[in-house]
């Protein structure tokens, strides 16, 4: 049935009952003979019709209410709409008013839900941790951007045992959904590089909306763990480079002092061991307290202005005579360089370590040759790296070469890829740990090219910038 019709029905029934106390009167008085029946009649017929009548007017009205009811209970349009229906008599004049502004209300109350609801999800999105959402059946209900990057995006809907194989989280998970205090758990997953976290699980004090009875943190302890590891790594190894030494020269001193106290010959032999021994720690301690100092500044950009081809030919005369003694040509294809902004200390520290790694590593009777040149983003590697023009040096032996599994790694502290031959020529294991933070702190770093039987490539790449470009990037930046 049409609204229409359903109108007329409900108009006419209306008529009828409120015509009900008119139509009994006629009635009577029809059947006492005080009207006759056809005025009777006509009066029952016009009160019926000055009813319908004025319901009409009201009917229409309530139409009116009925039909914006429906337009704001599902509302397409901002601000809400007013209602246009004309007033009725028989309703308060301020029906309408306070229907606008009830719908208004909830409409104020609605934006503000959904603005909460979106700045708690855009929080949510951009923390660092991962969450983890729970309801009552541990399947994880929602998951912000962290979890998602970390776990997978296919988690949603799955028990949380499927995606953490872990049994101390799930049951903390467990205990938490149960009622019971939040717990922490330290966990560990596996996969390509072991990360290690630690898990914050809580309870809410009432199930959200969406079914969330609990919530699951995770902080990542990796770079933690890792930098436990380093430092407990790096005070063995120092350790461990000190004491041979020093071994060495208590034995050779107790010799001296009892059973060698006569022997002169012994008592020179001793002594030059005890001066090499001695001489090795110092160089360690030094490239100790200088990768400490390094790594101190290593977040503070160097000021000054570097002329790298001066620079390089400086190194190569300091390192003339040692490469003599081993018959070593030092040899250099090093044109008109642009300045590069950085510390020339640390800079000739630099290339004094990669030079002398190339004298003392290659064969006797070879050549250690400098190649220096500007490089683009277009054309080299080295600079799309740098994401700018910059400067490209090497430096290449002709030295027994570095096999592949050990190129990653030469850069550690300690590590060597021939730990005896290494100790023998005198190498503490941290030069190339050293050049690396400089190169770091230069915003600059070290590509390692490397072939067993021919010898090895040492490119230090540093952008080409001067004092002036430097200073206006971190002008832009400040501001």
């Amino acid at each position: 049935m049409s609204r229409k019709a359903q109108l007329r029905r409900h108009l006419l029934f209306a008529a009828v009952v409120f015509s009900g106390p008119a139509i009994t009167v006629f009635l009577a008085l029809a059947i006492a003979g005080v009207l006759a029946w056809p005025h009777a009649l006509g009066g029952l017929l016009v009160t019926l019709i000055g009813t319908g009548l004025l319901l009409r007017l009201h009917f229409r009205h309530l139409q009116g209410l009925f039909a914006y009811l429906e337009s704001i209970r599902h509302p397409a349009e901002s601000p809400l709409p007013r209602p246009t229906t004309a007033g009725s008599d028989l309703l308060s004049p301020h029906l309408e008013a306070a229907i606008y502004h009830t719908a208004s209300e909830r409409e104020r109350q609605k934006r503000q839900l959904r603005e909460v609801t979106a700045s708690n999800e855009a929080i949510l999105s951009t923390l660092p941790d991962p969450l983890l959402m729970l309801d009552r059946s541990r399947r994880i209900l929602r998951a912000n951007k962290a979890a998602l990057d970390l776990l997978g995006h296919d988690m949603t809907g799955r028990d949380l045992l499927a995606v953490v194989r872990h049994p101390s989280l799930v049951a903390a998970a467990d205990a938490a959904i149960s009622g019971a205090e939040g717990q922490e758990v330290d966990f560990q997953l596996h996969g390509e590089v072991d990360r290690h976290f630690s898990a914050q699980v809580v309870a809410l004090q009432s199930p959200s909306h969406d079914g969330t009875v609990a919530i699951v943190a995770l902080h990542d302890l990796t770079a933690a763990y890792r930098a436990e590891k380093m430092r407990a790594d790096f005070v063995a190894n120092a350790s461990h480079e000190l004491r041979t030494p020093l071994s060495s020269l208590i034995g050779f001193i107790e010799t001296l002092r009892g059973p060698a106290r006569e022997d002169s010959e012994a008592r020179d032999s001793f002594l030059e061991i005890m001066h090499d021994q001695a001489s090795r720690m110092v160089r360690l301690v030094e490239d100790l307290l200088s990768l400490s100092r390094i790594e101190m500044r290593e977040h503070s950009l160097p000021s000054g202005e570097v002329e790298v081809t001066g620079l390089l030919d400086k190194v190569l005369r300091s390192l003339e005579i040692k490469a003599q003694g081993k018959d070593i040509r030092l040899t250099s294809n090093v044109g008109e360089l642009p300045p590069v902004v950085g510390d020339p200390d640390e800079l000739t520290q630099v290339f004094q370590n990669l030079v002398d790694n190339a004298i003392k590593y290659g064969r006797n009777s070879s050549e250690v040759r400098i190649e220096a040149e500007t490089v683009r983003p277009e054309q080299d590697a080295g600079a799309r790296r740098l994401g700018r023009a910059g400067l490209a040096v090497r430096v290449i032996d002709q030295g027994e070469g570095i096999s592949r599994q050990h190129l990653t790694r030469l850069t550690e502290r300690f590590y060597r890829v021939d730990t005896a031959r290494s100790r023998e020529l005198g190498g503490t294991g941290l030069g190339l740990a050293i050049v690396k933070h400089i190169l770091n702190r230069h915003r600059g770093f070290l590509k390692v090219d490397s072939e067993v039987g021919t010898g090895s490539t040492f490119t230090v790449y540093l952008p080409a910038e001067s004092r002036e470009e430097r200073k206006s990037v971190e002008n832009r930046q400040s501001a």
